[in-house]
């Protein structure tokens, strides 16, 4: 393992595109195999638990597809990490000691073209994972999740798409429901949600909020009369017009509107 700026990454991941060990470099016998030239998915593991990350290390390190490429003990370390090694997916623990994993979340996301975000969290309905999707995260892992289901995940999201089924939004969104306290007063979240929501169109308007109770997209078709295609474009429409990652945070948005 070689440590630099403070992150601890494997002596022979691939470095930055144009560095010495990049995509398509020698493999661990020295000679390139038929797999360096498949594209790889580039990840960081991010968590204050040494075995934790060991353990990620090992059921994602021996795949073909995808490559660890640094590990990292605190969210204070994210930024140079992800400067350094150009990851495609981060592995993101909540907790950790001095910079927690949400506000490295928020940071990341901020910036142009970052990585996409898993979040690793113990809970499965905790309002930090919602304060992760609300950044930007595209969803999030239970640290017992199976190591196929983590595969799928990391790929899933390497790809673009949400990790989070519309079962896990429906849930998420019941417990938003139930820990949120009625305003008193204005409230500046649920004007923005308004502001944002009345710039669709009608259809746009009822997929949104169909997105809103967790209904898969089969649902959404059979509802409002439409082909699983049609759902799809619309739900791409939504992301782009509304400037929203995934659908799970179209779904918060809805909620936090009121009409859903």
């Amino acid at each position: 393992m070689a440590a630099v700026a403070g992150v601890t990454v494997p002596a022979d991941a691939p470095g930055p595109a144009g560095a010495p060990g990049s995509a398509g470099a020698a493999g661990p016998s020295g000679a390139a195999g038929p797999e360096s030239a498949v594209p790889s998915v580039r990840v960081l593991i991010v968590d204050d638990d040494a075995l934790v990350r060991a353990g990620l290390s090992m059921i994602l390190g021996g795949l073909p597809d995808l490559t660890v490429v640094g590990e990292a003990a605190d969210g204070s370390e994210v930024p140079a990490a992800v400067a350094a090694y150009a990851p495609d997916v981060v592995l993101m623990d909540i907790r950790m000691p001095r910079v927690d994993g949400l506000t490295a979340t928020e940071a990341l996301r901020a910036q142009p073209h970052p990585p996409e975000v898993l979040v690793l969290t113990t809970f499965d309905a905790d309002e930090q994972v919602l304060r992760a999707l609300r950044a930007g995260a595209a969803g999030f892992l239970l640290k017992d999740t199976p190591p196929a289901e983590i595969v799928h995940a990391v790929r899933r999201v390497a790809a673009g798409e949400a990790t989070l089924s519309p079962t896990v939004t429906r849930k998420l969104i019941a417990h938003v429901t139930a820990a949120t306290p009625v305003p008193v007063g204005p409230d500046p979240r649920r004007e923005r949600a308004l502001r944002l929501l009345s710039g669709l169109s009608e259809r746009e308007r009822q997929v949104a909020v169909a997105l809103g109770r967790g209904q898969t997209n089969a649902e959404i078709a059979g509802e409002l009369f439409m082909s699983v295609a049609t759902v799809k474009a619309y739900v791409s429409r939504l992301l782009t017009r509304l400037n929203l990652n995934n659908r799970v945070q179209v779904a918060l948005l809805v909620h936090d509107a009121g009409l859903a």
